[in-house]
């Protein structure tokens, strides 16, 4: 199952974010041991004074070609589990979501 839902106004994407994790990616599609699949993604940031959620959302909005302002946290911003939205056409989003998560050949 996607780790992503949409709505009229864009997606929805569920997140394990890891802080100081080297670099700036998305990882691919993991299932939690809840059966719940999130998106990995680290970041270079700190997990202190919302750095890593920043970064976070800038990583997003640059991989979806969206401005960081359609960028937003709904939930998880003190936890490694997060629910983000991202304004935009939904299909368009999930189409880009699905390349950048697609299993890397190797």
């Amino acid at each position: 199952m996607e780790p992503w839902r949409y709505s009229t106004e864009g997606i929805s994407i569920a997140l394990r974010v890891t802080p100081r994790g080297g670099r700036d990616g998305i990882d691919g599609v993991e299932m939690l041991a809840n059966g719940r699949s999130v998106v990995k993604v680290r970041v270079r940031a700190i997990a202190e004074g919302g750095e890593a959620n920043r970064a976070v959302t800038e990583l997003l909005a640059k991989a979806l070609g969206v401005p960081k302002a359609r960028v937003r946290i709904l939930s998880g911003a003190t936890s490694r589990l997060k629910q983000v939205a991202v304004e935009g056409d939904p299909k368009g989003l999930g189409d880009i979501l699905k390349k950048l998560t697609a299993a890397k050949p190797g």
